[in-house]
């Protein structure tokens, strides 16, 4: 999840929490359409900290006690600590905070990691970067950077969690030149057939930002690539 979005969930979850005057004893029984959409709400606003506070630049040191704290200090009709108008300033000031300095973090690891892995039997290095193993070597031609391919892929991070693939689903299709640097060269590298391993520093990636929870700014990551097709 990108910073700028999760920092819009909680700033508008912690708004609606300070709009709230009146607070009325817990009760999940849901009785009525109304029933369902309040407690819809308050699930979402809850799965916003539980899941997603933790996954968030910075969100592992926030205290969720004091989160569930103030609101309900807050629905109960007590005066805020920290004014509405300001929490936009304040949150959104600490995770890009935060979100800085993890992915200085994150980029020095993966400066590590690629002088590691670079080491390793197989493993090739680009003039830009780029890191590659040979799976397997296809026969076919290989594409143009305006030519349209068919794939299939897996992506992990480092730590080798699994954040996209299209196993067990149909092969993807896409122009070379349409995706991220990294696999823009490293397809024009691979002949129809073949199947390469990927180590992509952040630079060739998605850089400082965050499109998912499990990539983290300026990530090293990881892909298995089969080049299947070239559609003409």
């Amino acid at each position: 999840m990108q910073i700028k979005s999760f920092v819009v969930a909680l700033v508008a979850g912690s708004l609606a929490f300070a709009s709230c005057n009146t607070f009325k004893s817990s009760n999940t029984e849901l009785k009525t359409l109304a029933d369902s959409v309040a407690y819809a709400i308050g699930s979402d606003m809850a799965n916003t900290v539980v899941k997603q506070l933790p996954n968030a630049p910075g969100g592992k040191e926030i205290n969720q006690k004091l989160v569930l704290a103030a609101f309900t200090e807050v629905v109960s009709g007590k005066a805020s600590k920290i004014p509405a108008e300001k929490i936009p300033t304040i949150t959104q000031s600490y995770f890009m905070k935060m979100h800085v300095m993890e992915g200085a973090k994150n980029l020095e690891e993966g400066k590590k990691y690629l002088a590691e892995n670079g080491k390793k039997s197989g493993v090739k290095t680009t003039a830009s970067g780029l890191q590659y193993e040979v799976i397997k070597e296809g026969k076919g031609p290989k594409p143009a950077a305006t030519d349209t391919v068919k794939v299939n892929y897996k992506g992990t991070t480092t730590e080798g969690k699994v954040f996209d693939t299209n196993e067990g689903k149909a092969p993807v299709q896409f122009p070379v030149n349409r995706v991220i640097p990294g696999w823009t060269e490293a397809l024009q590298l691979m002949s129809v057939g073949s199947k390469y391993k990927l180590y992509v520093p952040a630079s060739l990636g998605y850089g400082e930002q965050s499109p998912s929870a499990d990539i983290k700014p300026n990530s090293v990551l990881i892909f298995e690539v089969e080049l299947l097709e070239i559609k003409k």
